[in-house]
């Protein structure tokens, strides 16, 4: 239990946050669609939120390095409930217009990037704590991830049914203040875990500012073609997911005359079924072969889930898609993430791990508005249609680029804060 306490609280604290987090994702979206009926401004909203998420994120990589994950997690989660309550409130007073909602929006993603980057910041501390391979912390991880996804999904589209989107959003506010106590409490003081990484040069013992720290991280980032290729690959299947989720399967659902309640059910049963797939990740995914299993995973996670609805196959085909899909998707974030984490030197871990997922998020702010102008332009079906193809050929790069042939090695990459010291010094 002492080696494991750790990481049940991150994965209770993960379980809450997501949850909530999975809310929002579709009670925010379906708020602007049925109160302005407009995809563009729907997509507008997703943006708004995104777009400070990616930056903050990004930015935030040296701040976790240097005070360490567990603080920043707890001081951003608490600064979210706050925020996040305000859409209720606003709601309540009937001033939930687009003018007040966006700023909220947007001071959400502000808080929420740093909060994800320094949770999964901890995962190398907490495997090493454990004396468990990478793989099956992190498929343990993507597990509750799905699950946490799983519950806040099903529980969106009951609670909007029931209620209100607006007023749905408590329960992402709870769930936050949950996740800051479960942190908080749960992840020891001592320096075996989750301690601030120094700010001295690795070499010289001087000591670095902000933006140095920032710049090495992007040097050791851009000087891996593993970790480059991934972050091109998943910041373009991402963008069309955004899109998807966003934008296109909303609109379907209403043109289909289908309530949120469906939609809720059906992003549950993606999320569902991909809990067996991270779980399966996690006990054998060390004897896997990672490429294999990211290629296919990826090509069974993308471009069916686009195809069936544009083509108004019957409920029972969409929902038996998305099962089929969501196994796969379970298998892709334990891998990467394990690739990910053996790549990087642990002095780098906060910046180049948050700069790396903030380039796979970096393209997903405007997902919801290519949704949104596509279906403008060329209509549901051909949108659905079009991101469904976009999809396929992003999924078959590891077929194609050198970089990804050193998916299953570590990186070689030395930067300053990775080198040896000269003896002497």
């Amino acid at each position: 239990m002492r080696r494991g306490g750790p990481f049940l609280a991150l994965a209770a604290a993960e379980t809450f946050s997501l949850s909530g987090t999975r809310l929002s994702t579709i009670a925010i979206p379906w708020l602007v669609l049925s109160t302005t009926g407009s995809p563009v401004l729907t997509g507008l909203t997703v943006m708004m939120e995104m777009l400070p998420y990616v930056v903050a994120r990004a930015l935030g990589g040296p701040l976790i390095d240097r005070v360490g994950p567990k603080r920043i997690a707890v001081c951003c989660d608490v600064a979210s409930v706050a925020v996040v309550a305000l859409v209720p409130l606003l709601d309540f007073f009937g001033l939930l217009g687009m003018p007040a909602l966006l700023p909220v929006v947007f001071a959400m993603g502000v808080l929420r990037g740093p909060s994800d980057a320094a949770k999964q910041a901890m995962v190398p501390d907490i495997a090493a704590l454990a004396a468990v391979p990478l793989e099956r912390v992190t498929g343990v991880v993507a597990a509750i991830e799905r699950l946490a996804s799983t519950v806040g999904a099903a529980g969106a589209g009951a609670l909007i049914g029931l209620i209100s989107p607006g007023q749905a959003l408590l329960i992402n506010a709870a769930s936050f203040a949950a996740a800051a106590l479960i942190v908080g409490a749960g992840m020891p003081g001592s320096r075996r875990i989750c301690e601030p990484c120094g700010t001295q040069d690795a070499r010289t013992g001087a000591a670095t500012s902000y933006l140095d720290e920032l710049r090495e991280g992007w040097r050791f980032l851009r000087g891996d073609a593993v970790l480059v290729g991934i972050a091109a690959m998943v910041a373009i299947t991402n963008l069309l997911d955004q899109a998807y989720h966003a934008v296109l399967l909303p609109v379907w659902m209403r043109e289909s005359g289908h309530g949120p309640e469906l939609l809720g059910a059906m992003l549950a049963v993606f999320t569902g079924a991909s809990i067996a797939g991270a779980a399966i990740a996690a006990a054998a995914g060390e004897r896997l072969p990672r490429l294999t299993v990211y290629t296919v995973a990826f090509l069974l996670t993308g471009c069916p889930r686009f195809l069936v609805p544009a083509l108004d196959a019957p409920l029972a085909l969409v929902f038996t898609t998305l099962a089929i899909a969501g196994f796969a998707s379970g298998f892709l974030n334990p891998t990467l993430s394990a690739v990910i984490f053996e790549r990087i030197p642990k002095p780098l871990t906060g910046r180049v791990s948050a700069l790396n997922v903030a380039l796979c998020f970096a393209l997903i702010p405007f997902g919801g508005l290519v949704g949104g102008a596509l279906i403008s332009t060329i209509g549901l079906s051909a949108a659905l249609l079009f991101t469904g193809l976009a999809y396929l050929a992003a999924t078959l790069a590891p077929l194609a680029l050198k970089s990804f042939r050193e998916f299953d090695g570590k990186s070689t990459v030395v930067t300053d804060a990775a080198a040896p010291r000269p003896a002497g010094r």
